[in-house]
């Protein structure tokens, strides 16, 4: 006969799971091999890819992969032999690997006549150089300094010395572009008279002012609605042979800022003979 009191085997069924449940909530990381195996392998890994990269950074910091040699791809005209290897000098450090470009293309590019540089590593020991200067097509003198700097034939102006015999062009800051442009069609445009401008000048109140290979100065003034610049001075490549025909005289000046005719100063003179039409 069980003595045992009512419900002690389902107390005793309770007890059991209660200790099972806590045996589970005590057992830790070192109760788990599964688990120990993950976090070591893991650790492994990591221990030698931190191996693996300070033996990269040793190796590659070695003396074998000096830079020796800058291959120059595009021979320059302006740019001297002895400007290249002072550049060259002064901005690559380190070796094959870690050398900076961006820095080394940077320090080319501050050459004088030198538009733009491109730089790449050639195996095993030396860097590419690709050189585009600058091809002046006029000088530009520097409003209130007279500091003479030249334009390349993108309408940019850059700092170098010359010689060459270009026009003279002078503006506004910013505005070269606009002015080369300006001189290719004035150039097209007073090509029936076998002239051409040798000196384009715009006023900071935008009045053009161009001087001929002969000497003669046209003052073209401001952009007018009811007489374009442009048009003014064609009329005068129309008129001119046969004014300078009737004249008979050498002309200092030609003042086309008229609607419908223009004024002329004689060479030697100050005031402007009567306007022709």
């Amino acid at each position: 006969m069980d003595d045992r009191p009512p419900g002690y085997a389902l107390r005793r069924a309770v007890s059991f799971a209660s200790a099972r449940a806590r045996g589970r909530e005590t057992a830790g990381l070192w109760d788990r091999p599964a688990l120990l195996d993950l976090v070591s392998d893991l650790l492994m890994l990591f221990v030698l890819l931190a191996a693996l990269y300070a033996l990269a950074i040793w190796f590659l910091a070695r003396p074998f992969f000096t830079v020796r040699e800058v291959v120059v791809l595009t021979p320059p005209a302006q740019v001297t032999v002895a400007q290249i290897e002072y550049a060259a000098r002064s901005s690559i450090t380190g070796n094959f690997f870690t050398v900076e470009l961006e820095g080394v293309r940077t320090s080319f590019e501050k050459l004088p006549w030198v538009r733009r540089a491109e730089v790449r590593r050639r195996w095993p020991d030396a860097i590419e150089l690709r050189l585009e200067e600058h091809q002046p097509v006029a000088y530009w003198t520097v409003a209130e300094t007279d500091e003479i700097h030249l334009v390349n034939r993108q309408g940019e102006v850059f700092v170098a010395a010359s010689n060459a015999d270009m026009p003279d062009f002078a503006g506004p800051p910013g505005s070269a572009a606009f002015l080369l442009a300006r001189y290719r069609e004035y150039t097209e445009v007073l090509s029936p008279l076998g002239r051409k401008p040798v000196g384009l000048w715009l006023s900071p109140r935008e009045a053009w002012k161009i001087q001929l290979d002969d000497g003669m100065v046209l003052l073209l003034g401001r952009e007018q609605s009811n007489a374009p610049v442009g048009q003014r001075l064609e009329r005068f490549v129309r008129t001119w042979p046969q004014a300078a025909a009737q004249i008979g005289v050498d002309i200092a000046m030609a003042d086309l800022r008229y609607r419908t005719g223009f004024a002329l100063t004689p060479a030697g003179q100050d005031q402007p003979m009567k306007g022709m039409q």
